[in-house]
């Protein structure tokens, strides 16, 4: 019997496992895929994570970003360095991923990957979890299998607010002339944005929709875009999948288990960032399971307060900045993008060092003429 078994071996259900290994509970990992392995991201990291670990990260970064590019339609540009204490990380998901979980590993987590999980029952005070390799036991669950995972629909979230977004991805081998350099283009996608993040060895380009609205040819705008890098999308893999971007506060506990990461549906609905709010999630899951192993028995009701106040609270300004600016991106980009602090204030939230509430009211006002009035 494990005092936690976390299904999902993603940024969310890694950094659970290593926050209550350390604490000295027991703690299975279950994870579909063989580790490590590809998983359709941009990659980009907030250096900002580090506070919540005690060790170095460096052996998962590919490079680190110091610079922003914007451009409108291809054209337009506008270039800043971001002045902020550590640049943006730049990570592919299959090594970092990885390497978060060994480092749970180390502290005592169990990992048994190429396992999937195809049912859960609970039994008085425990979850039975049935797999293809057998069932195992565990007092508590985290449910951190992403965003088309069945783990909420098992423990009966099935009404719950669930807003997804649409992403097309891209891993492109190409030697990157400046590694230091992150790619915003705006303009050629509607209700949304593509980004061309360096890697050490090549590009993951993206597009990405956020609000909806008319169905979009994807692999075009995504082929004319790499086109203005000189390269070619059309022999590289493209992944299409969903991103599970916050729509509200909602409840992310149910009976002896918590909902974390994509599941929870914490994805920044302006940026779609996804690393660091996972993360966070998987921090605070940690923390509440330990408490309720303790005897804690709000412990898992304040884990649903704690990722609405303290996540969510930020998440309501990014979804009003993002209705307005993606509904009106040509006047965002004017009025925001192209001021002289916009670049520097989307790399210091990108980078976990300003939060959305204390520029968004001023930004709106930009947007939106009378808004706050």
């Amino acid at each position: 019997m494990y005092d936690c078994i976390i299904i999902g071996a993603g940024p969310a259900g890694g950094t659970a496992a290593y926050h209550l290994a350390k604490r000295g509970r027991s703690v299975l990992v279950l994870e579909k895929e063989s580790l490590p392995r590809y998983k359709p991201c941009g990659g980009g990291v907030s250096p900002a994570i580090a506070q919540w670990f005690d060790f170095d990260f460096s052996p998962a970064i590919s490079v680190k970003a110091d610079s922003l590019r914007f451009t409108w339609k291809l054209g337009d540009p506008v270039e800043a360095k971001i002045a902020t204490k550590e640049p943006v990380w730049m990570v592919r998901r299959d090594v970092f991923d990885h390497f978060l979980v060994q480092q749970a590993q180390s502290q005592g987590a169990e990992l048994r990957d190429n396992t999937e999980v195809t049912g859960i029952e609970f039994k008085t005070d425990y979850w039975q979890v049935n797999t293809a390799n057998g069932l195992v036991e565990g007092r508590y669950l985290i449910a951190a299998d992403g965003a088309k995972g069945p783990m909420a629909k098992w423990l009966g979230f099935k009404d719950r607010k669930r807003r997804l977004a649409g992403a097309l991805e891209a891993e492109i081998p190409a030697n990157v002339e400046k590694k230091s350099t992150i790619h915003f283009e705006f303009g050629l996608v509607k209700n949304g944005y593509i980004w061309n993040f360096p890697k050490a060895d090549g590009y993951s380009i993206g597009v990405g929709t956020f609000i909806g609205g008319e169905p979009q040819d994807f692999k075009k705008i995504l082929d004319e875009y790499a086109k203005s890098f000189n390269v070619n999308v059309t022999n590289s893999k493209q992944y299409g999948h969903p991103l599970c971007i916050w729509d509200g506060n909602q409840k992310l506990h149910t009976q002896n288990a918590v909902l974390a990461g994509e599941a929870a549906c914490v994805v920044d609905p302006f940026t779609a960032e996804g690393i660091r709010p996972s993360i966070f999630s998987g921090v605070l899951a940690a923390a509440s399971i330990n408490d309720a192993l303790s005897g804690d028995i709000n412990a898992l009701e304040q884990y649903s307060n704690a990722v609405n106040e303290q996540w969510g609270s930020e998440m309501a300004w990014a979804q009003k900045l993002a209705g307005a600016f993606y509904r009106f991106p040509g006047i965002g980009y004017k009025v925001g993008v192209k001021r002289p602090s916009g670049a520097q204030i989307m790399g210091k939230i990108l980078c976990g060092e300003l939060r959305y509430g204390d520029v968004a009211g001023r930004a709106l006002k930009r947007l939106i003429p009378g808004f706050g009035g």
